[in-house]
């Protein structure tokens, strides 16, 4: 499964730019691309630039990379209830709710490494269980459809969109 396969329908215009920014390899792949990348970008970093904000009012790089955890717990969350047929309408979720709540300040960089590679494990031996129909699944997020699949290359987007900024506003 490719994103060359999805089709605009499946996913909330929204997301368009995290889809357009995964690779060309199949789903699997790039969660798996995605999580070497993430991780060797935060064993460069060194302890205290978790803290870091770049701009007053912005998240700290801790809060961020939380961030990224929270969301796709979340996106992995939707896969499941799709591919599992769940019809039930999903909420949405406020990050700004969230980001203060996910005590970053508290948190070494050993254990957001540790954290993050749990769950996009977590989500790859999720995905690779989905068959063909389960990922052509739709189901509804915030008020829009949206196919299992997606919910995949929308995990990736999402990082590397925030991988992005990391690299032009926290290490630059």
């Amino acid at each position: 499964m490719f994103v060359s396969d999805l089709s605009a329908s499946e996913y909330n215009p929204f997301y368009h730019n995290y889809i357009l920014s995964v690779g060309d390899d199949d789903l699997l792949t790039e969660m798996g691309k995605g999580r070497d990348e993430l991780v060797s970008l935060l064993e460069s970093v060194s302890e205290n630039k978790l803290s870091y904000a770049y701009a007053e009012g912005k998240w700290t790089l801790a809060e961020l990379l939380l961030h990224v955890i929270d969301a796709e717990r979340v996106f992995q969350y939707r896969a499941l209830r799709f591919a599992r047929n769940d019809s039930t309408p999903l909420a949405g979720f406020d990050q700004d709710i969230y980001v203060p709540k996910s005590n970053a300040s508290k948190r070494k960089k050993e254990d957001i490494i540790q954290e993050y590679k749990t769950v996009r494990e977590s989500t790859l031996s999720l995905f690779r269980t989905f068959d063909k129909e389960a990922l052509l699944r739709v189901g509804t997020a915030s008020g829009s459809e949206m196919s299992t699949r997606a919910m995949g290359f929308i995990i990736c987007g999402h990082q590397a969109h925030h991988l992005k900024i990391v690299r032009e506003r926290y290490l630059s």
